[in-house]
C-alpha cells in the first residue's frame, strides 16, 4: 500500500482519489486503486470534508478532535449528525477505464473521545446502529458498517468482471 498526500486538494472526493490514481499509474504502469475519505458535520456545514485530515493543521488527531469538540461544545445532540464519506477510484490507464464508487456511514459527533481502537476520528463518531464509537467497536466489526467497507465492496464487483474480461 502506498499512502499519498495531496499538496493541491481539489473540490471533491471523486477528483482527489483520481489523481492519486493517476499519479500512480503514470509512475508504474500499471491499474491502481485509490480512495478519499472525510467526515462531514451537518453543524459545521459540512466541514471537515475534504479536508478532514488537514483540519486544524500539521497536529495529530487528539488536537483535531479537542478542536472539533470546542466547536461544537454548544450543539445539542439533535444537531450532531455527521457522515463519513469514502470514494475509490480504480484507473487503468491502458485501457481508458475508470470506475468511482461510493460509500457513506451515518452518525452523530458525540460529546468525548471514547475507545482507544481505529484511528483518525473514530473515538468521536457515534454509530447509533451498535450504540457504540467506532473508537469502541472492533476493527471486524467496524469493517463490516464503515465507508471505505462499503465503497470497496462495491468497487470489487466491478473488478470481479473487469478482471474476467467482462462488460462492466
Amino acid at each position: 500500500m502506498i499512502w499519498i498526500f495531496l499538496k493541491k486538494q481539489e473540490k471533491s472526493y471523486e477528483e482527489n482519489a483520481f489523481i492519486k490514481a493517476k499519479y500512480v499509474a503514470e509512475i508504474t504502469g500499471y491499474p491502481v486503486i485509490a480512495e478519499d475519505s472525510g467526515l462531514e458535520i451537518d453543524a459545521l456545514q459540512g466541514e471537515l470534508g475534504i479536508y478532514s485530515a488537514r483540519f486544524g493543521g500539521n497536529v495529530g488527531y487528539k488536537e483535531k478532535i479537542s478542536l472539533v469538540l470546542e466547536k461544537m461544545k454548544d450543539t445539542p445532540w439533535e444537531d450532531r449528525k455527521a457522515r463519513f464519506i469514502c470514494k475509490a477510484v480504480f484507473y487503468d490507464m491502458k485501457e481508458d477505464v475508470k470506475i468511482i464508487t461510493g460509500g457513506k456511514v451515518e452518525g452523530y459527533i458525540a460529546y468525548e473521545p471514547k475507545g482507544e481502537k481505529g484511528f483518525g476520528y473514530d473515538p468521536i463518531f457515534y454509530f447509533p446502529l451498535l450504540d457504540k464509537t467506532f473508537g469502541e467497536i472492533d476493527k471486524s466489526e467496524k469493517n463490516k458498517y464503515s465507508h471505505r467497507f462499503l465503497a470497496f465492496s462495491k468497487l470489487k464487483l466491478f473488478l470481479d468482471a473487469y478482471c474476467k474480461g467482462g462488460k462492466i
